[in-house]
């Protein structure tokens, strides 16, 4: 029997939501509204949480004399490629694992989650020597293949696992009788029912891209080259100080592409979690 809750009870646990969220907001409130700030009311005291004398003269200087926009390209292409082949890869190992028996699978599952134990900085020094040896640096290509087939995509594995696990082994035995192989099952069936593991997994693995620094700064020379994460420490004045409110302007566009990936696929990414037994 569900018991209607008290209107005082409600506004209660609003106001405590809404005071618990502070933290989380302030900091994206802080850096929209000091983009619209000059340099000198940034640091003001007491801190101003609307600009006084709002200004777009910082989102100009974004674009003067630097080559944002074709770094922003950069990132969004690099992150749908990611997205897309870890995506594929992790569908087709996480049902490989989940409904294919062999020898030693359980033990070649395990190695696999050994990946992610293992810090990226342990593997850079061995990844660049061989994408140097390849003529691969100072590409795009090292920040592709390595989280589509490395261990970034551990993660995406065990969540696709832990999802075809979870479904019913009926539908797929129905499929086999009328002949169709692992691959029929799997693209045919398993596949279209895996969309809330995808979401998820298509969140993870964008939001892992599009912020990934230490790997650009290693791989990437060109500024034509560079991803966002990596072009915004590029702001500086003639003295090496950072220009406060432009690396905020170009930060809040920065942030954009992951507000609208997240809107979009937020309800696939809670089933994901829900369906997969992540909490």
């Amino acid at each position: 029997m569900n018991r209607k809750v008290p209107l005082r009870a409600r506004v209660a646990l609003y106001g405590l939501l809404c005071v618990l969220a502070i933290p989380f907001v302030f900091p994206t409130w802080w850096m929209v509204t000091s983009s619209f700030k000059p340099v000198s009311d940034i640091f003001a005291y007491p801190p101003q949480l609307l600009p006084t004398s709002p200004t777009v003269s910082a989102y100009r200087e974004v674009f003067d004399g630097r080559p944002f926009v074709q770094q922003y390209v950069n990132s969004i292409y690099i992150a749908a490629l990611v997205t897309v082949g870890t995506m594929i890869v992790s569908s087709l190992a996480g049902y490989a694992f989940a409904r294919i028996k062999f020898r030693g699978q359980n033990v070649l599952f395990l190695v696999v989650l050994v990946g992610l134990l293992i810090p990226s900085e342990v593997t850079i020094v061995p990844l660049f020597q061989m994408f140097n040896d390849l003529g691969l640096i100072n590409t795009h290509w090292p920040l592709i293949l390595v989280p589509i087939f490395g261990a970034p995509s551990v993660l995406a594995t065990f969540i696709m696992r832990q999802f075809f696990i979870s479904l019913p082994n009926e539908l797929e035995e129905a499929a086999r009788i009328d002949g169709i192989g692992y691959f029929g099952t799997f693209w045919r069936i398993a596949l279209p029912l895996a969309r809330p593991a995808l979401g998820a997994v298509g969140i993870f693995t964008f939001l892992q891209s599009w912020n990934l620094y230490l790997e650009p700064v290693v791989y990437l020379s060109s500024p034509e080259k560079f991803t966002l994460p990596q072009a915004l420490t590029q702001y500086m004045d003639a003295y090496g100080g950072p220009m406060w409110n432009v690396q905020l302007a170009a930060a809040s566009l920065t942030a954009i592409p992951v507000l609208v990936v997240f809107v979009v696929a937020q309800k696939q990414f809670i089933e994901g979690l829900a369906h997969t037994g992540l909490k």
